[in-house]
């Protein structure tokens, strides 16, 4: 069943451009989503909206519920599977949207641009033997943490609504399907430039990196060389957001290589989960038996998949090859000092240290060891931590913090502030996500999920909606897993 275009409803306000889809052929297919029998909308994002230039007082409407499950495509848009690749797990794969559609680039009043994208809306040139679809419960999942990324200072894609299809979908049972809004600054991967170079022309390879040094780092254009330019923008980017995963406790969970975007946002909320007890070595995935992508070994995967980005790069960099070798080393060999530059800046402020000095790593690495012998609470430890009181932490370290602190000119009030605008009160403890994510696909009751985002809104305040938000369950702490929405 092919969707009908919505051709006079310009009160919802997109205004949609395609600027991906005038890429070479070879990146992307034609393709319309698949009509459901019964959407009915769930959730929608108003403050999102909003910022988009959205009209929110719509978009509960026929016209656009039938938008967001894909019964309907709006004017302008031009819907498209994007094909890449991926190292999934250290492994090379064919890949592409085997269960998600570009609807296009919304345009915000402020020039903004936003992949509008749907997940779950059928079956696409690169399903392979899936059907397309996406069940309620991920869906939910995406939605609830991607707002916490959001609401933590995290860059990350969003989500603007989810809607329920009226079908079922088959995975081990019998599940509630559903369709996801994804946005995003776009959706292009590592794994989008390894699909590039494994078609072995340098036009279409130089193309897309053209056209993503304009979308997302503009000011290279006129760089030396502006490839090697993009790399190191990435490298540093990716330093970044990683370092501030681990400053919340976040693990992606699946950190393949078409699951790190060029834009510097997260991207696919699958396994993810937070840590409550600190450990380096935490797991949540099912599928990760290995611990390839455990907490602490997030930096170092990151590196690795920025390696492999590099090696697609290697035509552009120069026409000799070993010349390209050599950029391609001096620019990847950088990301551990970034890494470490951007973590340590940000553990600085979490302990309320406005300077820095030398043994500041041993300094915040003595933390932690002590949390990890303790298993103390990665998030509350840092929240409690009080210049004035041990709340829970070694006698000697607080000493040691505290002469540290005396010796830089701020007072320990201006010291407190700094930790409160950078220590949350919450994160997405695992219970209460799976509180409300069981509650709204089994009993078809939403209100755990509203509590949990309304808790989540202003993650660095206290407040009484707070309450029940802060602490982890023992029972969910031990042996908890999480899964691929697929």
């Amino acid at each position: 069943m092919i969707p009908k275009t919505v051709m006079d409803f310009p009160e919802a306000g997109w205004r949609f451009d395609n600027t991906y889809a005038r890429l070479p052929q070879q990146f992307y297919t034609r393709t319309n989503p698949t009509a459901v029998r019964l959407p009915a909308m769930v959730i929608f994002n108003y403050s999102l909206a909003e910022v988009m230039g959205l009209r929110p007082d719509v978009m509960e409407s026929e016209e656009c519920i039938a938008v967001f499950a894909g019964n309907a495509i709006p004017q302008g848009a031009e819907p498209i599977a994007q094909a890449y690749a991926g190292h999934q797990f250290g492994h090379f794969n064919m890949l592409g949207d085997g269960r998600a559609i570009l609807l296009g680039e919304h345009l915000g009043p402020d020039g903004s641009r936003w992949d509008i994208q749907l997940k779950g809306p059928g079956r696409t040139a690169y399903s392979r033997r899936g059907d397309g679809r996406a069940a309620l419960r991920p869906m939910l999942r995406e939605y609830l943490i991607s707002e916490a990324m959001h609401t933590l200072g995290i860059p990350t894609t969003r989500s603007l609504a989810v809607v329920l299809t009226g079908e079922t979908v088959f995975r081990e049972e019998e599940l509630p399907g559903a369709v996801l809004t994804r946005i995003a600054a776009s959706h292009i991967r590592v794994g989008t430039f390894e699909y590039a170079a494994m078609q072995q022309n340098p036009e279409s390879l130089r193309a897309l990196a053209d056209y993503t040094i304009q979308r997302h780092y503009p000011e290279l254009a006129g760089a030396p060389n502006p490839y090697i330019s993009l790399l190191e923008a990435v490298i540093e980017r990716q330093a970044s957001l990683v370092a501030k995963w681990l400053l919340v406790g976040f693990i992606h969970g699946v950190m393949n290589t078409d699951n790190m975007a060029l834009s510097g946002e997260t991207i696919d909320y699958g396994p993810c989960a937070f840590m409550d007890s600190y450990d380096p070595a935490t797991v949540f995935s099912s599928i990760d038996r290995n611990g390839r992508y455990a907490y602490a070994n997030q930096p170092g995967i990151a590196h690795w998949n920025l390696v492999r980005l590099a090696e697609a790069l290697l035509p552009l960099f120069d026409s000799d090859e070993n010349k390209a070798v050599e950029m391609a080393k001096e620019s990847i060999g950088k990301f551990p000092d970034r890494f470490q530059y951007h973590w340590i800046s940000r553990m600085r402020a979490k302990l309320g240290l406005f300077n820095g000095e030398a043994g500041d790593v041993a300094l915040v690495e003595s933390l932690l060891q002590g949390m990890l012998r303790s298993r103390s609470d990665y998030t509350n430890t840092l929240r409690a931590l009080d210049p004035e009181k041990l709340c829970g932490v070694d006698a000697a370290w607080h000493a040691d913090w505290r002469a540290r602190l005396a010796r830089q000119p701020q007072t320990l009030e201006e010291a407190r502030c700094l930790m409160r605008c950078n220590n949350p009160v919450v994160i997405p403890r695992n219970h209460k996500v799976e509180e409300a994510l069981e509650a709204a696909c089994s009993n078809g009751d939403y209100q755990p999920l509203h509590r949990s985002l309304a808790a989540l809104a202003n993650p660095f305040e206290d407040g009484p909606e707070k309450n029940g938000y802060r602490e982890a369950s023992p029972d969910c702490s031990v042996g908890y897993q999480t899964f691929c929405g697929t």
